[in-house]
């Protein structure tokens, strides 16, 4: 099977972007994806490290990396690096629908909106 990882790509990035509050930049080479000032919640990652995946990986709450990767291993998997965080790595040439992908990003996007609030409103203000 054959897959156009641009369109893929393309896809998923703007399903990450469509959040006011996202951008992109790179990092490590990588498309990534960030809310605020610098949480990440997401990056793309193609044959990274030769691993031969075509993946997205996002942050996740704890418990739905294992979570996933028991309920469908062809699928999930614990991608390097980000993996003992709780990230979880999505193989997105699995077939596995964009709606699913996109409820996924939302989760990931909203569990880092909410760190960075509440990071935000802990420091103290400058008089």
């Amino acid at each position: 099977m054959s897959v156009d990882v641009e369109a893929l790509f393309e896809e998923v990035r703007n399903l990450c972007l469509k959040h006011p509050e996202a951008f992109e930049k790179p990092s490590h080479g990588s498309p990534a994806f960030f809310v605020l000032k610098g949480g990440q919640f997401a990056t793309l990652w193609n044959n990274h490290h030769d691993d031969g995946n075509i993946a997205l990986l996002l942050a996740a709450r704890p418990g739905i990396q294992e979570a996933l990767i028991s309920e469908n291993a062809d699928v999930y998997y614990r991608p390097p690096y980000y993996g003992p965080g709780g990230w979880v790595g999505v193989r997105l040439d699995k077939g596995l629908p964009l709606e699913e992908i996109e409820g996924l990003i939302d989760e990931a996007f909203e569990l880092i909106l909410a760190k960075k609030r509440a990071k935000s409103k802990s420091k103290p203000k400058p008089t």
